[in-house]
């Protein structure tokens, strides 16, 4: 089946702890067990804190050679199934523990081993040519959903600064606010969120900046109001809320990888042949699809577009 868009429409509805809350969720997934997919597959059925629409995105073009073939997530579950660490250790309580999160005024930081250095206003983003794009998404906790996000290739952006031959990577960071994220206060994380990409992926097609989805701007628990999307990669390589971009010749730090190195590499390709030390990688189970599980494709699917960037995987 191939994805079809849908009409855009109003939306109503570590410290140790952490790791511990962090493996209980997995634990529960049981990586095979009936109530693991009952736990994912029963998110709309949660207690429900109202969402505000965001502002429709007016101006975009629709993008259509990266197709998948499987149906769009319900709009709903991917605005309430997230993982924002700065504001919960879980899912469930994100959307309320970030509500009235803002970046304002916002501004996105390019610099570096650039020509040009970069300062550009959520103004000055929204203005560029504005695309939708259908990626699959596949988190390193084997769940999976398929989003229509609304962005900007992230090429376009960076060349822009006009990277210099000595780039060799790209580093992002989040924000840093713990008025507005006080989870942020706990010194025990390596915040701000950070990660990071060499800058032939950068460079890809495939990296995008999102700015929206479901034809709307970002929701706070979604990321706004900046995002890095990455579709052939595990989830957490896309940081939210970015703020910077920095290139630099040398491998940057990475959040997950600085606490957990041998649970969360730096590269973080989608892999079905590499399992995660505590679970397999070969199934994922699709949120909203009642526990359905389907079997991983490795780079996500995404191989035609980026294998040749990994010629000893």
């Amino acid at each position: 089946m191939v994805f079809r868009f849908p009409e855009t429409r109003d939306v109503s509805p570590t410290a140790e702890s952490d790791y511990k809350t962090r493996r209980r969720f997995l634990t529960s997934l049981g990586m095979g067990t009936a109530g693991a997919m009952a736990t994912v597959a029963t998110v709309r059925h949660w207690r429900r804190p109202p969402i505000t629409p965001q502002p429709r995105i007016e101006n975009f073009t629709r993008n259509y050679t990266f197709p998948v073939d499987r149906p769009l997530t319900q709009q709903d579950a991917v605005l309430r199934f997230n993982n924002f660490y700065e504001f919960a250790a879980d899912k469930r309580s994100v959307v309320q523990r970030s509500r009235g999160f803002c970046l304002d005024p916002y501004t996105l930081v390019i610099d570096g081993l650039v020509k040009r250095p970069l300062v550009l206003g959520l103004e000055d983003l929204q203005a560029m040519q504005l695309e939708e794009r259908v990626y699959r998404f596949r988190c390193v906790e084997a769940w999976a959903m398929t989003v229509p996000w609304v962005g900007i290739p992230l090429a376009s952006i960076l060349a822009r600064a006009e990277p210099t031959e000595r780039a060799k990577y790209v580093a992002f960071e989040s924000f840093l606010d713990v008025a507005q994220a006080p989870r942020q206060a706990n010194l025990s994380f390596p915040w701000p969120y950070r990660e990071g990409l060499q800058i032939e992926e950068a460079m890809n097609p495939l990296a995008f900046v999102a700015l929206g989805l479901y034809g709307r701007f970002l929701q706070p628990q979604n990321g706004a109001p900046l995002r890095i999307v990455l579709p052939w990669k595990y989830g957490f390589k896309g940081p939210k809320s970015v703020v910077k971009m920095t290139l630099s010749a040398t491998r940057p730090p990475s959040f997950w990888h600085t606490l957990q190195p041998l649970e969360y590499g730096f590269t973080a390709n989608v892999d079905p042949a590499v399992p995660h030390p505590r679970w397999s990688q070969a199934q994922e189970i699709e949120i909203g699809g009642w526990g359905q599980r389907r079997p991983t494709l490795k780079f996500n699917g995404y191989g035609e577009w980026v294998a040749h960037l990994y010629p000893r995987s």
